[in-house]
């Protein structure tokens, strides 16, 4: 790639939305591929901050934890709007993710997570939003999970539903397009990509 950030010239921000979520205007010029510079453009930007998600794993019975509750914004393209998801949250400008990740594991599912690895981050929309995400797995004990338990926070007006299940089967629900959401998609492929060196290395242990 030639271009790098130099490349861009922010011409303007303005603060346009503040609520629950933030959106500013950008006013910027780049540089072209043909040479010379693009015209003013305009972009309205989702400002959403970064988030985490992990996928809590247990090698020993090759299972995973995911979590199930709903999200409004699904309910244009789907019948059903509560969804198998990863544990995540916001990072609430926190460059500490695994420290996210493990309170987040708290409210979410009452897990404490012990061994985290880093799986990788993504931008989650770019022509729309800053966000990127940074996905994490846990090998986690899942057997002493309370399945079915309910948790959440009452003030952020969570109401989420624990779900533990075999990695076929989480697998099997990906293929078949019930789970759809972005970091629960690559968190289960990542896995199904390596957790075969993941089962040596704990079979080594």
């Amino acid at each position: 790639n030639s271009f790098k950030s130099d490349d861009v010239e922010i011409e303007s921000t303005q603060r346009v939305f503040q609520g629950f979520f933030k959106i500013d205007l950008y006013r910027f010029n780049h540089a072209l591929f043909a040479g010379g510079r693009s015209q003013t453009i305009v972009r309205e930007i989702f400002e959403r901050g970064q988030a985490v998600a992990v996928l809590p794993y247990d090698p020993r019975t090759r299972q995973v934890l995911l979590i199930e509750q709903i999200r409004i914004g699904a309910l244009a393209t789907k019948d059903n709007p509560w969804l198998l998801e990863c544990i995540a949250g916001m990072a609430d400008g926190s460059e500490d993710y695994p420290e996210v990740v493990r309170k987040e594991a708290k409210e979410e599912a009452g897990l404490e997570l012990d061994e985290l690895e880093f799986m990788l981050s993504y931008l989650s929309s770019p022509g729309g939003t800053t966000e990127r995400l940074y996905l994490y797995l846990a090998q986690t004990d899942l057997s002493r999970v309370d399945v079915g338990g309910l948790y959440g926070l009452d003030e952020e007006g969570e109401d989420i539903k624990v779900h533990v299940m075999a990695v076929d089967e989480a697998l099997a629900r990906l293929a078949s397009g019930e789970i759809d959401n972005a970091a629960t998609v690559i968190s289960l492929q990542w896995l199904a990509l390596n957790e075969q060196r993941i089962q040596q290395a704990w079979n080594k242990e």
